[in-house]
């Protein structure tokens, strides 16, 4: 579902052309495309953008988020239109909310990612968390625009009413396609007039209210977004319901949280362990250095080598593993299909076998 390529090209200066408060810790950073650019940032449904800066003492800041604009058709300019929710210590966050304005330049990869619903008729649920809600808002706006054939369910979970991203969206959608869009949304520290009584959606309240409001076999597509613990949780409850694991699509959030496992740490580098790798057409080979992750040791000679986030959650490093095996710390990125297939996540693999060769193009 990645389009063949994305991302691989580098960032790009894009002039920031709206900056809209979404609640108290949350934003929407709207960018301008030029005419020439239309295609490169043209997205599927549930992509997202990488953004990069660098912080006033040299380093180089990457962040992902997702994009929350409905996708449009050929020939018309794209919307790069991203959500991004205050981080406690996280400076691309911090910065987004208190310095960025309309007319400042930030650099931008292609839109990237397999979490994605391209429009089709059918009948498709989400189950979001906070601000989970961003890339599914895009896919439920696109679909319903679209496709006539095709109803959305979304549930949502926040905090309170006033932490809510995208309160306006979601009403418009409701207000547009009342026949074909259902939303329910439950609160956890906050107290509805209607609706769901307060409290976290967990594994046993959502297998109970699940078949409550949906026919959960005939679901085509389920798509679960927002922090490791309720999207684990979601579809752990899924499963128990019978529905097949091929239906459910997943992108985890905040998997440093506390609820998501720690990395397990990668035993000793092999010796003399070495690494080849094709990136843009160019291969090339290098000495694994003892700890070091195969994206690591790929930067120290190339530095337009894909990556954002390094902690295993955005997907952009991700590369076809073509010879010798790896040992990945975490994944919260790739499909199980994607993995059997032969595909690593470059900066969470560290080398099992003295030989092995990565191709990022792929």
């Amino acid at each position: 579902m990645l389009t063949s390529g994305a991302g691989r090209a580098g960032f790009r200066p894009l002039r920031v052309s709206a900056v809209e408060q979404l609640t108290d810790d949350a934003v929407a950073v709207t960018f301008a495309v030029p005419p020439e650019l239309h295609d490169t940032y043209r997205h599927t449904p549930g992509q997202h953008l990488a953004l990069r800066r660098t912080a006033q003492n040299g380093e180089e800041i990457r962040r992902t988020y997702s994009i929350c604009a409905p996708a449009v058709p050929a020939g018309e300019a794209p919307v790069l239109r991203v959500g991004i929710r205050l981080v406690d210590g996280g400076e691309f966050s911090t910065y987004a909310l208190k310095e960025l304005t309309v007319g400042d330049t930030v650099e931008v990869m292609e839109p990237m990612g397999r979490f994605v619903l391209e429009p089709r008729p059918g009948h498709f649920a989400a189950v979001v968390g906070g601000s989970g809600i961003t890339p599914v808002l895009s896919m439920a706006a696109t679909l319903l625009a679209r496709e006539p054939e095709a109803r959305f369910c979304l549930i949502r979970s926040d905090r309170t009413a006033a932490s809510t991203m995208f309160l306006d969206e979601v009403a418009d959608l409701k207000d547009r396609f009342p026949d074909r869009f259902q939303l329910v949304t439950a609160l956890s520290r906050e107290e509805q007039q209607a609706g769901l009584p307060s409290g976290r959606l967990d594994e046993e309240r959502l297998a109970t209210l699940l078949p409550a409001l949906l026919p959960v076999g005939e679901i085509d597509g389920w798509f679960l977004c927002g922090p490791f613990g309720l999207v684990q949780g979601a579809e752990r409850a899924l499963r128990g319901l019978g529905v097949q694991r091929g239906r459910i699509h997943q992108e985890i959030f905040h998997v440093d949280d506390g609820s998501a496992p720690a990395p397990t740490p990668a035993a000793g580098t092999p010796v003399h362990a070495t690494l080849t790798a094709t990136l843009h057409g160019r291969s090339g080979n290098w000495p694994v250095q003892e700890g070091e992750t195969l994206l690591e040791t790929v930067l120290r000679a190339r530095a337009d080598a894909p990556y954002a986030c390094k902690g295993g959650v955005c997907g952009t490093c991700r590369a076809f593993l073509v010879q010798g095996e790896v040992r990945m710390d975490r994944n919260f990125a790739l499909e199980p299909e994607e993995t059997d297939a032969g595909y690593v996540l470059a900066c969470q693999s560290h080398p099992a076998t003295a030989e092995v060769e990565l191709d990022f193009d792929r």
